[in-house]
């Protein structure tokens, strides 16, 4: 019978020598004490330098502004939206603490010039290619933020909203500082399921806002599977009008473009999962004959169906269309075509599957019929100019996949292994396996997720190139809308960290204080992220009305 924790049972920490234990343990006992103010930066920034000399702001004298020769100006929607929206994350709790916040004597920062040096990007989406990397100087009564792009302008204006803290007499302040920044990985993902229960398009929103709070930098769609089809298709309607939970539980187009381009003003990608040939049982419920039928012996199952039906052309004739919709509607490079957990019993049961395996030569041997699929749908991928994820088991299965397919890995048992094996071949990499926020446990679960090395396995540095990045994913049987935001945060921000910064950085208590203090920074910018440990946030009283 399970066994429920003793309800007081407190979080053990870290295990350390013993001689090592006492000073470690005070040393994270009293950190809120030594460290109530100042900054506490998250993911923590490749180099920084802090002085001790302080400066002050007065909300209603600061600006964020264009600097000069900076190739994004005024019409920049992407620093425009971000100048209004990090000046708000600032000094929002200003009215909180109106009369406290008065300048003292000393310096005072009146602005922060943000440049784009090269070709700014703003009117395009962000792709894997894109360069994150930034230079922000705090000296005087005017900081600097350059960057080559404008989506390294977005996390350096992140960095600098992390650097301002309210001192004992509630004004604001930042130290003189100098950050460079670049992330270490490209791809830093949030995977979400809006199949096994139905998101609001606002909670995407909520959680896209997270993202850009921990450099997170693609939101990978598990949009539809077995349960329910919320995707609305122009071109075949039916497959939302009888897959989806109900007829108000779908993404309409517009509703797609609106996660997109919010996404987009914050740097961030969508990539959307169709997966298929498995969890599929939805997508059969609007189009005929789309989905195999079972069998016992010569006796068709009514009612009964399996993966998608790898047989005939009609099936590779709807694919065509409904991928070239896809392709349409969302922007980004890539799609993830799935290719995961598909179950041959129905296969292996139907007349029709065993015979067209006969005169292909393929044997008894449904991995070959797997991969026969794979490669006729990353063909018609390959129409639409579009780049294909799939999951580790098509890789696995030996199917011929094209240059530059990526494979996600998500086997939790033996990953490095399975990264070796991958990059040997030739493949990017996405590494998911032990980043699976649905399987939660009692403590401090955030420490795994945030000792995890990513290029800890055997193989050469060309093949440790590879490894493009990482996902949490937070798969939805058991996460709605009422509970996605504090199972993903701030679980899903130590892994943001450890796709962003060096790998040096990695000092478990360290990370503990920045931590905490960056969740109740998440918490006061409206993202309800769940304590880490017991404590409190110095406003909670206002965090909660």
């Amino acid at each position: 019978m399970e066994q429920r924790a003793p309800r007081r049972a407190p979080a053990p920490l870290p295990s350390l020598p013993p001689r090592l234990a006492l000073p470690a343990l005070l040393a994270l006992l009293l950190a809120p004490a030594l460290r109530a103010s100042g900054p506490a930066l998250w993911p923590q920034p490749l180099s920084v330098k802090l002085s001790p000399s302080a400066l002050h702001l007065a909300p209603e004298r600061f600006l964020i502004s264009h600097g000069p020769g900076s190739t994004a100006g005024p019409a920049c929607s992407i620093l425009e939206e971000a100048f209004r929206r990090y000046y708000e994350f600032i000094f929002g709790f200003y009215k909180w603490h109106h009369g406290l916040a008065d300048i003292r004597t000393g310096t005072e920062l009146k602005q922060l010039l943000v440049t784009v040096v090269l070709d700014s990007e703003c009117h395009v989406f962000p792709s894997i290619s894109s360069d994150e990397s930034y230079y922000l100087v705090v000296n005087g009564s005017v900081a600097v933020l350059k960057a080559n792009r404008v989506w390294g302008a977005l996390r350096g204006l992140e960095t600098f909203s992390q650097l301002i803290y309210q001192d004992s007499y509630g004004t604001f302040t930042i130290n003189e500082s100098n950050i460079i920044d670049s992330p270490r990985f490209p791809h830093r993902g949030i995977l979400i399921d809006t199949a096994r229960h139905y998101l609001p398009v606002k909670t995407i929103l909520k959680t896209l806002d997270a993202m850009a709070f921990n450099k997170l930098n693609v939101l990978h769609w598990h949009i539809v599977d077995d349960q329910s089809f919320p995707f609305q298709s122009v071109t075949f309607p039916e497959l939302s009008n009888k897959g989806s939970y109900l007829v108000s539980h779908v993404y309409t187009q517009h509703d797609i473009h609106m996660v997109t381009q919010y996404a987009r003003l914050r740097g961030i990608r969508v990539i959307p999962e169709f997966d298929t040939p498995g969890h599929t049982q939805s997508w059969g419920k609007g189009q005929k004959d789309l989905l195999t039928p079972c069998y016992n012996g010569q006796k068709k199952l009514l009612g009964t169906f399996g993966p998608i039906n790898p047989v005939p052309d009609t099936t590779y004739d709807f694919l065509s269309k409904f991928f070239g919709e896809i392709s349409k509607v969302f922007p980004d490079q890539f799609i993830h075509l799935g290719g995961d957990e598909v179950e041959f019993e129905c296969w292996a049961s139907n007349p029709e599957i065993r015979n067209f395996m006969m005169q292909k030569g393929f044997g008894t041997d449904f991995k070959k019929l797997q991969s026969f699929y794979v490669q006729k749908l990353l063909e018609i991928i390959s129409t639409t100019n579009k780049s294909s994820v799939v999951w580790q088991e098509v890789f696995d299965n030996g199917g011929k996949l094209q240059p530059g397919t990526v494979i996600e890995v998500w086997k939790n048992e033996n990953y490095p292994e399975e990264l070796q094996h991958a990059t040997q071949a030739g493949f990017p990499v996405i590494l998911a396996a032990p980043w699976y926020l649905d399987w939660i446990s009692y403590g401090q679960d955030w420490r795994k997720y945030y000792q995890v090395e990513p290029l800890d396995f055997p193989g050469t540095d060309e093949q440790k190139k590879l490894i493009i990045g990482g996902e949490a994913c937070l798969w939805g049987e058991y996460v709605d809308a009422t509970n996605l935001t504090p199972r993903l945060w701030p679980r899903a921000s130590a892994v943001g960290e450890r796709l962003w910064s060096h790998r040096d950085v990695k000092d478990i208590y360290d990370a503990y204080d920045r931590l905490r203090r960056h969740r109740c920074r998440m918490v006061r910018r409206g993202i309800a992220a769940e304590p880490l440990f017991t404590g409190y946030c110095e406003h909670d009283n206002k965090m909660q009305q």
